[in-house]
């Protein structure tokens, strides 16, 4: 999968089959719209692509507003959002830089410059509720009579509902705030997890008797927060079992910044700069300020022992089963 930051130069410009979107999660809806994408471009002879926006069009206006809090929560970050697009068949995604410039641009605008002349986009589906352009003026409609004038097709998706709900990036954020893992799995179509590269870290945990793997988040709101049963992948064969924590640290630091700390159990091997995903299992507990260091020993004493209680029962409940059969 090829991936544009902003639109292909004029040479990579080649006829497609596109949506647009933010896609944060890829959940189920997100991927009966791709499934759709990339049988239309098998079926023209096309790439299939995606535009997809960074910063969060929401993130954006929330910043131009002076209240950064009206930004949506993050579900995933970029590496995880193209992996999962990856994943899904697309041959192709544009990352377009969602400034005031872009923001601006009239319907019109976005037709032609983006849609016609940056994309030859050939087919075009996006969901029924799809607004673009300055102000949010653009259209369903307005896209299918651009459509019939510069020569592509324009289909919609109707909203994918689980049960009685409508999957939704939303709901996703909503199930990850209440800690409700097993509900995201069956909105996002796999498990809740987290990627990124072990980074080096103030080494505090080690003189507490935690080490841990430091993942940093790049954006400022995730959606979620706390302290968490985690299992890792990309360290060995089978998941490593561990225990995390998802947030500012503001017993040790208060520059805001957030950051995914992992203490796997029983490994001592050197991680630094290995790519690992930590999928996340249950929540303990919401992030606390302590007092001081032993305050805060304690505190993750627990934790760690509440999420070796887990694994145990889990282990437990998999050998009754095993032997039932």
């Amino acid at each position: 999968m090829k991936v544009f930051r902003g639109l292909p130069n004029a040479d990579a410009r080649r006829p497609c089959a596109l949506t647009i979107g933010n896609f944060d999660g890829v959940h189920r809806g997100h991927r009966a719209l791709l499934a759709r994408v990339t049988d239309a471009a098998k079926n023209l002879g096309v790439e299939a692509a995606v535009m997809t926006f960074e910063p969060h069009p929401r993130e954006f206006f929330a910043k131009l507003s002076g209240d950064e809090s009206r930004a949506p929560a993050r579900i995933a970050n970029l590496r995880d959002k193209l992996q999962s697009l990856a994943a899904a068949g697309i041959d192709r995604v544009i990352v377009e830089h969602f400034n005031a410039r872009f923001a601006a641009l009239s319907p019109a605008a976005f037709i032609k410059d983006i849609l016609v002349d940056g994309l030859h986009v050939k087919w075009l589906i996006v969901g029924d509720d799809f607004c673009f352009g300055a102000k949010r003026a653009g259209n369903l409609a307005m896209l299918a009579q651009a459509g019939r004038e510069f020569g592509f097709e324009v289909t919609s998706l109707p909203t994918v509902m689980h049960g009685s709900e409508r999957i939704s990036s939303s709901a996703v954020r909503s199930t990850l705030l209440a800690g409700d893992f097993q509900r995201a799995e069956k909105l996002l179509g796999h498990p809740y997890a987290i990627s990124g590269r072990v980074l080096h870290g103030k080494k505090l945990g080690r003189t507490i008797g935690f080490p841990t793997l430091n993942l940093r988040i790049a954006h400022k709101h995730p959606a979620l927060s706390g302290i968490f049963v985690v299992q890792v992948h990309g360290l060995s064969a089978s998941p490593l079992p561990a225990v995390a924590s998802m947030g500012v640290r503001p017993t040790v630091e208060d520059n805001g910044r957030v950051l995914l700390e992992v203490h796997l159990f029983d490994f001592a091997e050197q991680c630094y700069g290995k790519l690992i995903r930590v999928e996340f299992l249950q929540k303990l507990r919401d992030e606390e300020k302590y007092e001081d260091l032993t305050l805060l020993t304690e505190a993750i004493n627990a934790d760690a022992r509440a999420a070796r209680h887990y694994f145990l029962e889990i282990h437990q409940q998999t050998k009754i089963l095993t032997e039932q059969i």
